[in-house]
């Protein structure tokens, strides 16, 4: 499969020091599947740091690593959706800004925490409402997926193209 990883610059290495510390997965290299999703990530990049132009840098992944149905010693976490798991897991990588990570996934998968998804959480932390709540009201979210590749073993199975 192609993945994207939208930037202000293309990606000749994959640094996964140079990822930011508290996202949703936690420091490390993150790719999507939709292209779309890569665009408005590499323009929202070139907003932030002010610089570069919108670049997007494709990869092949083999998926099936994923749910192994290939041998293979990498570690991976799949959410396929919003669950009161996922959230927790968020929450936890979130708060994390230490250079060690919060888990010992090689690879995560799963729902964005973009910005709708974000508020939601948000309420949750600041105790406006329950976790039920919460999923509840996620449920009315169509969510968007990542892919996180977290460690140099993960990273070594993209092949740029």
């Amino acid at each position: 499969m192609k993945l994207y990883h939208g930037s202000n610059m293309s990606i000749d290495t994959i640094d996964l020091k140079r990822g930011r510390r508290g996202k949703d997965f936690g420091q490390g290299f993150y790719l999507s599947p939709d292209l779309h999703q890569a665009q408005m990530m590499a323009e929202r990049t070139v907003d932030r740091e002010e610089s570069g132009e919108a670049t997007i840098t494709t990869y092949k992944f083999d998926e099936n690593i994923m749910y192994k149905t290939v041998s293979s010693d990498i570690k991976v976490k799949v959410f396929e959706g919003y669950s009161q798991e996922w959230a927790e897991f968020i929450m936890q990588n979130r708060k994390n800004k230490s250079h060690e990570q919060a888990h010992n996934y090689d690879i995560v998968y799963g729902p964005i925490a973009d910005d709708r998804v974000g508020l939601q959480i948000s309420r949750f932390q600041l105790q406006y409402i329950q976790m039920d709540e919460l999923i509840r009201q996620l449920s009315f979210i169509r969510p968007t997926f990542q892919y996180f590749f977290g460690t140099e073993r993960a990273i070594s199975l993209l092949q740029k193209i």
